[in-house]
């Protein structure tokens, strides 16, 4: 095994150019916190890009940063916070959920992996702040999309498919991204003692109101603790904004919601970091964890379904559209009952956390149906004829 550290984007294009003569599959990689994220690559070589790293521009009044795609996000935030700014889609860190440590993660593998955390509900998930990019396909060819302006239309919008490829498609060289305004003021409303189908229900009548609000998650009791002093269930809102504006909605959600259950607030904190590193699971490594994306209003009749038939841990983000499980003594980590599940109730599931051997025999995504499967690996070729870049990371023979 060689392992291949390009120190420019030359170097890049030169050593994939030769991986596509040879037909020498490579492993990419940007800091490595993402190895045990989908299904295990099956490559004689890796590509280490962590020298394509640093901020090469950034500009806050225009609301645009580019930067090396595996630059630490750390040392992004750190700039940002700086200038009272931030990344709106607020990405999360699962590196103590895959059994790592936290605040190694490049910005590039974030948006290879779209990942966006609590505030996707209202911010969109990571390709929806992907502006450009310039990358390396597996022909050996550099190429770029996109622009450095918030509005273009420079091209076909590989941005978009780009983010969640998890590197079958490209290796990224360097991205740019819009970057927005840190809110004023933050604020979170917790109701107390609800149930799923209860809490879902107080999510979505906040949701459909007019009062903005950026998060919504739901711990039940069994994944307390996030919260100080609370022992039992507890349903987040946040609120985020000018302070005054932040004042007045939390009184007339206070109003709104106060049938519910009840009613207490919470300043701005370590919460919706946990939410989005999915914190409850970090400390149960004998589980198997999930991601499902179901809709809000079937959400809670699934939990409860996989609930009998697994012995599972769960909570909620996105106001319900998002439920996180942790399956413990399954066979197959829970993997049929759960496709089982949303077959009949609508949905997709990946696997997020589970053994590599596991890994290599479960699908880790959603099976993709005929068609689906036929677009996708007419794309997977044309950016990448012989296969070279993170072969078998989304599908066995993909």
């Amino acid at each position: 095994m060689a392992d291949f550290r390009p120190t420019d984007a030359s170097d890049l294009v030169s050593i994939l150019a030769w991986a596509a003569a040879e037909k020498e599959p490579v492993e990419v990689l940007g800091r490595g916190t993402k190895r045990g994220l989908g299904r295990p690559v099956e490559a004689a070589h890796r590509l280490d890009l962590s020298q394509l790293s640093g901020i090469r521009l950034y500009e806050p009044a225009e609301l645009v940063l580019t930067v090396g795609a595996a630059t630490p996000l750390a040392e992004i935030e750190a700039v940002l916070r700086d200038a009272d700014q931030m990344l709106a889609f607020e990405p999360p860190d699962w590196g103590e959920l895959l059994g790592g440590e936290a605040g190694g993660q490049s910005l590039g593998g974030i948006l290879s992996c779209n990942f966006g955390g609590p505030r996707r509900l209202k911010m969109g998930a990571a390709r929806d702040h992907l502006l450009g990019f310039s990358g390396v396909n597996g022909r050996g060819e550099a190429f770029k999309a996109g622009g450095r302006v918030v509005k273009n239309v420079t091209g076909y919008d590989l941005c978009k498919l780009l983010c969640g490829s998890y590197g079958t498609l490209a290796a990224l060289a360097e991205v740019t991204v819009k970057v927005l305004p840190r809110p004023e003021e933050e604020a979170t409303l917790l109701i107390l003692g609800l149930n799923d189908q209860a809490a879902i229900a107080a999510m979505t009548e906040a949701l459909n109101s007019p009062h903005e609000i950026s998060a919504a998650a739901h711990l039940p009791a069994a994944c307390g603790g996030l919260v100080p002093g609370v022992a039992g269930s507890v349903t987040a809102l946040r609120i985020e904004g000018p302070k005054p504006s932040v004042v007045a909605r939390l009184g007339v959600l206070r109003e709104l919601l106060g049938t519910h259950g009840e009613i207490a607030d919470l300043p701005r904190g370590q919460l919706w970091q946990d939410i989005g590193d999915a914190k409850p699971f970090a400390g149960l490594p004998d589980h198997v964890v999930w991601r499902v994306s179901v809709a809000p209003s079937t959400g809670a009749a699934l939990a409860g379904d996989l609930g009998r038939r697994l012995d599972i841990r769960h909570f909620y983000d996105w106001g319900g559209g998002l439920l996180w499980l942790a399956v413990a003594g399954a066979e197959d980590g829970g993997a049929g009952a759960i496709r089982e599940a949303i077959k009949a109730g609508g949905g997709h599931a990946t696997l997020i956390r589970g053994p590599e051997d596991f890994r290599r025999e479960v699908p880790v995504f959603e099976p993709l149906a005929p068609g689906l499967a036929a677009l996708t690996a007419r794309v997977k070729a044309g950016f990448d004829p012989q296969g070279i870049l993170n072969p078998g990371r989304l599908y066995r023979d993909m």
